[in-house]
């Protein structure tokens, strides 16, 4: 799959779904939710639903909290 935010995901034989974030293992599933999770990466963005399966995503105020005169 294309990689524009760093995921990825591979299906193995089993079943198991790996989901990866910039090279490393960001995540596992297997049986019922490795299910779930492949009708959603079909279904919509897959960049977005890898990056909400495993947490790994920003909620956009960063930038803002960065620049803050409490945190500099």
């Amino acid at each position: 799959m294309a990689k524009p935010f760093g995921f990825g995901c591979t299906q193995l034989g089993d079943g198991t779904v790996t989901i990866t974030h910039r090279g490393r293992t960001a995540g596992t599933l297997r049986g019922a939710r490795a299910k779930k999770f492949l009708g959603e990466v079909e279904s919509g963005d897959a960049q977005l639903v890898m990056a909400r399966w495993t947490g790994a995503y920003k909620f956009g105020n960063e930038r803002l909290a960065r620049n803050h005169p409490r945190n500099r």
